[in-house]
């Protein structure tokens, strides 16, 4: 099995809930992440001023907010091609209690 590594390398805020992310191999995604923001670790970041305090990890080249929240880096450099997926995962999570 062939796993592909990224690294985010960038990201530029560009809109509500949504980011522009640059990445080690030379693309790009821009992201609208408001359909994911839901349960325990993600819920808070409807939180605009929360979502926008997002850095960039040095060890593990990911995007990760103060709360804890964060995406795995081939995640987002998928994202377009598994938006639905990510997204009912993410309402998933809002019917799970622990």
């Amino acid at each position: 099995m062939n796993i592909k590594l990224y690294k985010v390398l960038a990201f530029k805020i560009v809109g509500p809930h949504k980011l522009a992310v640059s990445f080690d191999n030379g693309t790009s995604q821009k992201i609208d992440f408001s359909p994911v923001l839901h349960g325990k670790m993600y819920g808070p970041l409807r939180d605009i001023k929360l979502f926008e305090q997002v850095r960039i990890d040095p060890e593990v080249h990911t995007l990760v907010w103060p709360n804890g929240a964060d995406f795995n880096p081939a995640m987002l450099h998928d994202w377009n091609s598994n938006a639905d997926d990510i997204q009912r995962s993410a309402e998933k999570l809002d019917q799970v209690s622990i």
